[in-house]
């Protein structure tokens, strides 16, 4: 039976802006690698997140086999293995009363995966971002540059040949980086602004998007991440509002 990896990510240069979206996908059995990207030029990181398990279950519709995904997206994977299923019942509104942000990718998303149950259940694994996780590392890095409109060239081919380009083993599932720790002091520059604001979670680069976001309005809850650790930490528990 074929296994699948599939390594997936998404970008954006603002929250609106600019994204792209990657994916790696790794067929363990015949030793063959298809690399996925695409862009946006008004979007958000969270739709790019979702838009790359997307495209990836799309080209995967006629491969059978068992499909592992590898994403660093507590949003998408909270949102996948749990939430979703609230949300479908409550006809896709939040506990806050609110539709569901993205409501378009998660209908989509969550017909996929009920076609591909039909045959093999997909499995989905959390990894820490930017930890050192080959497949992970390339993902990224795809989906950056098409956010940045500088699109790495596509592989699609053999294994071996594509690991011997890019010097690394996409298989080797162990983590190497020490993920970043949480910053004991506040101070210092932001990674990032995270928000929950009406039933929808924002992600901000700087304070003055984020204040113009909250100023005044009740209820919203919101935090700086000093990395992208803190940020995935806090858009899990916001997400968990919509449960």
């Amino acid at each position: 039976m074929q296994t699948i990896h599939a390594f997936t990510d998404g970008s954006s240069l603002g929250n609106p802006g600019p994204g792209g979206y990657g994916a790696v996908l790794v067929f363990e059995e015949d030793s063959d690698v298809l690399e996925l990207g695409g862009a946006e030029r008004d979007t958000t990181n969270n739709r790019m997140e979702l838009t790359a398990v997307i495209e990836s279950l799309l080209s995967l519709r006629k491969e059978k086999g068992k499909i592992v995904f590898y994403l660093d997206s507590a949003y998408v994977l909270g949102g996948i293995t749990k939430w979703v299923h609230v949300w479908e019942k409550n006809n896709w509104i939040t506990s806050a009363k609110a539709s569901v942000q993205n409501q378009d990718l998660w209908i989509t998303l969550l017909d996929l995966v009920h076609e591909r149950d039909e045959t093999e259940p997909i499995a989905w694994q959390k990894l820490k971002g930017h930890s050192g996780l080959p497949g992970n590392e390339r993902a990224d890095k795809i989906a950056t540059s098409f956010a940045e409109n500088k699109p790495v060239e596509l592989y699609e081919g053999d294994r071996e040949e594509y690991e011997k380009e890019l010097g690394i083993s996409l298989l080797h599932m162990k983590q190497t980086k020490t993920p970043p720790k949480k910053s004991k002091s506040r101070k210092g520059e932001a990674y990032s602004y995270v928000s929950y604001v009406g039933g929808t979670i924002y992600i901000d680069k700087t304070w003055e998007h984020c204040e113009k976001r909250v100023k005044g309005v009740k209820g919203t809850k919101y935090k700086k991440a000093m990395n992208k650790q803190e940020e995935d930490d806090l858009i899990e528990l916001y997400s968990k509002e919509d449960e």
